[in-house]
This record gives C-alpha cells, sequence and structure tokens, in this order.
C-alpha cells in the first residue's frame, strides 16, 4: 500500500528513519512524529549527538572496542587484569559481560562472526590481530565467549587452531548461555555464572 505523505520532508525524514534495524515504517513515522512535536533545541540535540558519535568516536587500537580516545577506559584502566582476555563478538556483548560485575580482565572485539553464507570469512573479523596480542606475551588466558550458535562455535574452533600453538590457556563461557542464544540477550546472572564457571576449550565443537 503506497503511503500518502501531506509533506516531502516528512517522507524523507520517515524513509531515513525506517533504514535503520528493526525500524519499520510505522515505528519510524511514530519516531519523526515525536521528533516534530519536541522543541528546536531538543532535536538539534538529538541531531548534533548522533552526528559528533559518527565523527569523533574511535575504536581502540587494543582491543577494537569503541571509544572516545586511541585506548578505551577498560583497556587504560590499570585496575583491571591485562592477563586475561575475553573474546566478544560485538560492542553489545562487551556491555552485557560489563553488566554482570563478575570480569575484571580485557576484551578483544572481533566485529563479527566467522559466517561463509553471510560473506564473512577470517579476514573480515579481528582475528590476527589477536593473535599477534598473545604472541606480544603478558595475556595467560583467553575467554572464547562467543554467542552459542553455529557461527560461534566456528569462530571458537577457528581461533582455537591459530591460539593453541602459542600455549596460552584456553576457556570458553559455561553452557548456561542456551545454544544457539546470543551473548547480548543473556541475563546478567546467567551471563556471570557462565564467565566465573569458564571450561578449558578443546577444540571439539
Amino acid at each position: 500500500m503506497n503511503e500518502q505523505f501531506p509533506s516531502a520532508l516528512l517522507e524523507r525524514a520517515v524513509g531515513e528513519f525506517a533504514k535503520l534495524p528493526g525500524v519499520g515504517r510505522k515505528t519510524a513515522m511514530r519516531l519523526v512524529l515525536h521528533l516534530l512535536r519536541q522543541e528546536p533545541e531538543t532535536v538539534e540535540a538529538f541531531a548534533n549527538a548522533i552526528t559528533t558519535l559518527k565523527r569523533e568516536a574511535k575504536f581502540c587500537k587494543v582491543c577494537h572496542n569503541i571509544s572516545d580516545t586511541e585506548t578505551c577506559r577498560i583497556c587504560s584502566n590499570p585496575q583491571r587484569d591485562a592477563s586475561t582476555v575475553c573474546v566478544v563478538e560485538n560492542i553489545r556483548d562487551v556491555m552485557a559481560v560489563e553488566a554482570t560485575q563478575q570480569y575484571r580482565g580485557l576484551y578483544h572485539v572481533l566485529g563479527g562472526v566467522i559466517s561463509p553464507i553471510d560473506g564473512i570469512g577470517p579476514g573480515d573479523l579481528q582475528i590476527d590481530s589477536l593473535v599477534e596480542r598473545v604472541k606480544a606475551g603478558g595475556i595467560n588466558e583467553v575467554i572464547l565467549a562467543l554467542s552459542t550458535t553455529m557461527e560461534g562455535d566456528t569462530t571458537n574452533f577457528y581461533i582455537y587452531r591459530k591460539l593453541e600453538p602459542l600455549g596460552v590457556k584456553l576457556s570458553v563461557i559455561a553452557r548456561g548461555i542456551a545454544v544457539g542464544d546470543e551473548l547480548e540477550y543473556a541475563d546478567e546472572v546467567t551471563l556471570g555464572r557462565s564467565i566465573v564457571n569458564r571450561t578449558p576449550f578443546s577444540g571439539v565443537i
């Protein structure tokens, strides 16, 4: 069904919002109309926050987490355990693990998982930089905290094959996370227990 917009400006704004993941045309219309009812300074602050984020946000040169500076707050915090690195798929997973308050080590954000069907191979992820971090020394344990999906398990196995010769301890989060679940949707208690009760990774999928 074709929508009849009373304004080309409205149509354009709705079209842009509808490009966001999980946002359909009806939701986009609701968001745009909400902004339209706000004071100009409120809308300007909203637009400025997005523009500034895109222009100024950086990715940590160590772990690839989003950051305001070259090195993120977690990597630069001397109170964190730099000998332990938790490997996660994306930035949302860092936030999920941090919310558990059960982990005090560092992170490594891959930027995705290996998924041939989506055209994502090892070279598209931050796996080589993880190997280099381990080779540089000082890391005793790498925790594989990827989603318990086929793609997550495949990525775990690939990383295992890369790191196993380096002699670092490799562990995987306990299967308190149901098979097929994505990390960011796990509740904090379950995820926290899965980190604490992690088990050695043997390379078996």
